[in-house]
């Protein structure tokens, strides 16, 4: 495949030249719908049969794609569905996160063939990119030379502006403010001689429910991803959305009103960061939020009072995104185990039904399906989507 980007999806072209187009819309048709035969893929990419069947066996040569189980009974010969193969593509992912670091190695299909984690108080450049490399070389150490050289490249998933959230003590601002002058982009590269991607780690969760998750459910939808601060995502026409700098969806700056009427972010009202400052309170160690998943039951006491505000800031927040774009759909997910992200969309179904919804069509509340991950597999995503995908 060649490294041009082609940025939408569209009707396929058969004119000569356009070779790595039409490879990408039939990739990224197949990603979209599963496998397919030739012959559904041709009517829907509005291409002619031989040039999709052309297409199918050049992929296939290379690796990227795969023959499913002949479907029969139908009049004349069995279809064959092709799909894409798991191992004709490999692509890391990192996660800087406020909380914790993550580390995934991502297949053509999005399953995670290896992942490595680190927590922390505060996140610390040195120590996080010392973390990074003994990941990535230990998993390296493990694969053969034939998936070695399918790895594609490397995608990394940071909050934009990272320092703009500094602790209460002085040791944790000074470690945030020492990232204003880290380029993510060259350490990384530097540690994995790799191409890399960049991008704004709430946009990578959104990417990721988006295509492997249930975002394939909807055409138009707004993403909301409940972090140690909560951020979002905006999908539109089925392409996920960043903007020309990137950070389109930044909801978690949408405005809302304090527990005394000032004017506030909905990042500081909904994020799990509110959560661990009511443990701190009680001297609890908040850490357990990200180390213990069991504790989110057994804190329930104070878990249950953060769902309730999480729920209304994200009931008015879902209106207020609404009011711009017509969204059909808006999916929660966030680093807590599924059980609390289930109670959470029930709970904004309930208080959604009591919000003032004149001149609104009132969206879906549907949860998310990747969970605490979608920010590292989102990140590896973004090499395969360059290099294979429109």
């Amino acid at each position: 495949m060649e490294d041009g980007l082609v940025r939408s999806i569209s009707s396929g072209l058969s004119q000569k030249g356009v070779r790595d187009h039409n490879e990408r819309l039939l990739l990224s048709l197949i990603q979209r719908h599963g496998a397919l035969p030739g012959s559904d893929l041709a009517r829907i990419a509005n291409l002619s049969p031989p040039t999709v069947s052309a297409i199918l066996r050049r992929l296939e040569t290379d690796g990227l794609l795969e023959r499913g189980d002949p479907v029969r009974g139908k009049v004349g010969k069995p279809s064959i569905p092709m799909r894409l193969a798991a191992n004709g593509v490999y692509s890391f992912g990192l996660k800087i996160g406020r909380r914790s670091a993550e580390l995934v190695l991502i297949d053509f299909c999005g399953n995670t063939r290896h992942q490595r984690q680190l927590t922390y108080a505060v996140p610390l450049p040195d120590v996080i990119f010392d973390f990074v490399a003994a990941a990535v070389s230990e998993i390296k150490g493990s694969l053969s030379d034939e998936s070695m050289a399918r790895i594609c490249g490397i995608g990394v998933a940071a909050p934009f502006g990272l320092w703009n959230w500094p602790e209460s003590t002085d040791k944790s601002d000074e470690a945030f403010q020492s990232w204003k002058d880290v380029d993510l982009r060259a350490r990384a590269a530097d540690i994995t001689g790799l191409p890399v991607t960049l991008m704004n780690d709430a946009t990578a969760a959104c990417q990721a429910e988006h295509m492997f998750g249930r975002g394939k459910e909807f055409r138009d939808y707004a993403y909301f991803f409940i972090g140690a601060f909560i951020g979002g995502g905006v999908v539109l026409n089925n392409s996920v959305f960043e903007g020309p700098q990137g950070n389109a969806g930044a909801l978690g700056s949408l405005r809302t009103v304090g527990p005394n009427g000032e004017s506030m972010q909905l990042v500081d009202m909904a994020s799990i960061h509110q959560l661990e400052l009511r443990l701190r309170e009680v001297d609890l160690d908040p850490r357990q939020l990200w180390t213990e998943p069991d504790s989110w039951t057994n804190l329930s006491r104070y878990v249950d009072p953060w769902l309730g505000q999480t729920a209304q800031e994200l009931a008015k927040a879902a209106l207020s995104t609404c009011s711009v774009i017509d969204f059909e759909a808006i999916l929660i997910d966030g680093a807590f185990p599924a059980a609390i992200r289930e109670e959470l969309v029930s709970r904004v179904r309930r208080y959604m039904a009591t919000q003032d919804t004149r001149g609104l069509i009132p969206p879906r509340i549907e949860a998310g399906s990747i969970g605490a991950r979608a920010r590292s597999v989102g990140a590896a995503s973004q090499p395969v989507g360059a290099h294979f995908m429109l």
